[in-house]
């Protein structure tokens, strides 16, 4: 049990160090909870841990042999950064038109659970750091997991994903409260800020990606 709840604490502490990171699903996250209001940021951490349970399923079915692959990690830096840039630019480009939807009403009750989790997904996906994260770090963690059997891989999982849940939670109710008060300008020029982000980090990742293959 001592194993257990130590490999729990470490995934929590290791995983939240990388979560306070600013990156795509942080960006992701500030721009759905103005336009959704607070759950977005919890259903965004829903599609974040969906795929990653199929990514530890994978991993421990053998996906760990060719994802660090130096061919493997340029393909997807490229294809995440093009995600990446795609997303920043609709984000910066109708930022004002979002912005008034987000304050007009409370948005599409259909997309509420759909939309943000499938950001969460793709904002995920997109990410090379994620897939280098997992490669380095999460496959140290699962293999430790792995040595304690299907509980250690639980005890893992729930320390790593709790962690997220635990810090986007708290950001979604920071700016959720900060959405009632705030001006228009000040969400646009967020909006676009994080578009902004997004476009940055889409060419830092896809030009690391393409510099492999020259």
């Amino acid at each position: 049990m001592s194993q257990l709840f130590f490999l729990f604490c470490s995934a929590f502490v290791i995983t939240l160090s990388g979560a306070l990171s600013p990156g795509p699903v942080l960006t992701a996250t500030i721009s759905e909870v103005m336009k959704r209001g607070f759950w977005a940021g919890p259903l965004i951490m829903l599609g974040h841990a969906i795929l990653e349970i199929c990514l530890l399923i994978a991993i421990v079915a053998g996906l760990a042999r060719w994802i660090t692959l130096p061919e493997v990690m340029a393909t997807l830096g490229v294809v995440g950064g093009f995600l990446l840039l795609v997303m920043g630019t609709h984000m910066a480009l109708t930022a004002k038109a979002a912005v008034e939807k987000a304050l007009s009403d409370h948005g599409d009750s259909r997309m509420a659970i759909r939309g943000p989790v499938l950001t969460g997904i793709i904002t995920s996906i997109s990410n090379p750091y994620w897939t280098l994260w997992w490669a380095t770090i999460g496959l140290g963690l699962a293999a430790t997991a792995l040595k304690l059997g299907a509980a250690g891989i639980v005890s893992f999982y729930m320390g790593h994903i709790l962690s997220d849940l635990a810090w986007y939670s708290i950001v979604s109710a920071a700016v959720a409260s900060g959405r009632r008060i705030c001006p228009p300008w000040v969400y646009r020029a967020l909006f676009v800020f994080c578009g902004l982000v997004l476009v940055g980090l889409g060419v830092f990742f896809g030009s690391t990606g393409v510099a492999y293959f020259v």
